[in-house]
């Protein structure tokens, strides 16, 4: 800004002569002279009609004596007038060259201070470089004068945005949890921000994904299931708390959705080797890589498999369940992974509702119905929009049953504790 207003001064130095020297130069008129020299005149005029007079025998000699001597008089009088020391006179031009000179960059100044932009003279990487349209502030001051326009604004998703993203930059993390919490309150079903919102939490608490971030994680892929950064989050929380099946099918997912030639592609394969090794360890886990390393079937679905039923919510629960909630109608293995083989998504508005699930709904090609001889079916109503328990979810469940089962009664009766 220091260098802005440089600028202005040396063109308003180069401009200003160009104005004020002119009038600097003329000269004024000088009134006094003119006035005597019109004076002299008119005395010499009389001087020589009262000679003609006297000729002419209008005047007598006496009279004419008397006129001489009265013009005489004022002669005198003009040439001691003349002769007294001349004052300068004032120059109106020179006055306005001064006037002109002050009032030209003081107005300058002034015009700017109430039309002029100030932001306009920021460092680039203060006013924010945009991203995806939202850009991140890196000047304190800037921060907080957002911070300031959203507690007077507070439901301005864009401003709350564009303070999350700036206090990740700047790597304030606490700062931008507290941020992200209130966006993900305006705009709730954006898949993008609660996989955001989880990796800020992370990164605040000692960069451990378990707990709240793999809350916010699978919201995230609840609302996009093909979420590539919410995938490589959720197969980073699986092997983080030891679940390497978890780990194997989200990275194994996030592959089949990335280039061959994505740069760290060859990072998540290893990731997923690691995870193959240490599930090789576990019991019964090479009968689990086994699975997961069968191709995936490309022939039809089995309709023998599917299981089908109805979900119904109790009255007695009726005021626990709002009508967005959402109901997760699936089926897990009853022993092995507890990723889920199969998922239905509905909301509590559409209960009571017929179901019907099959391999189809399969979250990963290798981990179907058909591929389990036992499945625990459950329908869940979802306070946090997940289909991962959480305390005070409303649940119901059919217990162990085969794939194939037909007719099932689910009704959703008890709360998770």
């Amino acid at each position: 800004m220091t260098l802005f207003w440089i600028y202005c001064a040396v063109l308003l130095i180069a401009a200003l002569p160009f104005l004020v020297w002119p009038l600097w130069r003329k000269k004024a008129a000088n009134n006094d002279v003119l006035r005597d020299a019109a004076n002299l005149a008119i005395l010499r005029d009389q001087a020589t009609e009262l000679e003609a007079d006297l000729n002419n025998s209008l005047l007598t000699q006496e009279s004419f004596e008397q006129g001489r001597r009265e013009l005489q008089v004022r002669l005198l009088d003009e040439v001691k007038t003349t002769d007294a020391p001349a004052t300068a006179p004032r120059n109106p031009a020179r006055i306005l060259a001064i006037v002109l000179a002050l009032l030209i960059p003081l107005g300058s100044v002034l015009l700017y201070l109430q039309i002029g932009n100030f932001k306009a003279l920021l460092p680039q990487q203060q006013q924010g470089e945009g991203a995806e349209g939202f850009g991140v502030l890196r000047s304190e001051a800037a921060l907080q004068e957002l911070e300031a326009k959203l507690v007077k604004l507070p439901e301005n998703p864009d401003g709350w945005l564009m303070l999350a993203r700036s206090y990740t930059e700047l790597q304030r993390y606490s700062d931008a949890v507290r941020a992200y919490g209130q966006l993900v309150k305006l705009v709730p079903n954006e898949s993008q921000l609660w996989t955001n919102y989880a990796d800020a939490m992370a990164m605040n608490n000692n960069q451990s994904l378990l707990g709240e971030p793999t809350k916010f994680i699978n919201k995230a892929l609840a609302l996009d299931p093909e979420n590539t950064t919410a995938l490589a989050l959720a197969g980073s929380s699986a092997m983080e708390r030891g679940d390497y099946v978890a780990a194997i099918t989200y990275w194994q997912k996030l592959v089949s959705l990335l280039p061959p030639d994505y740069p760290q592609i060859q990072m998540i394969h290893d990731g997923i080797n690691q995870a193959r090794e240490y599930l090789s360890q576990q019991k019964g886990g090479k009968e689990m890589l086994a699975r997961l390393s069968a191709a995936p079937a490309k022939a039809a679905v089995n309709p023998a498999v599917a299981i089908t039923g109805r979900v119904s919510l109790s009255p007695a629960l009726l005021a626990k369940a709002a009508p967005t909630d959402f109901v997760f109608i699936l089926a897990r293995a009853a022993e092995g992974p507890k990723m889920p083989l199969a998922v239905i998504r509905k909301q509590v508005k559409d209960l009571p509702v017929e179901f019907t699930l099959d391999d189809s709904m399969a979250m990963q090609p290798q981990l179907k119905l058909s591929g389990f001889d036992k499945v625990v079916v459950l329908a869940r109503v979802s306070k946090s929009g997940t289909p991962m328990a959480q305390a005070g979810d409303l649940e119901g469940t059919a217990g162990i049953v085969k794939p194939g089962t037909r007719g099932l009664n689910i009704t959703i009766d008890s709360t998770v504790k």
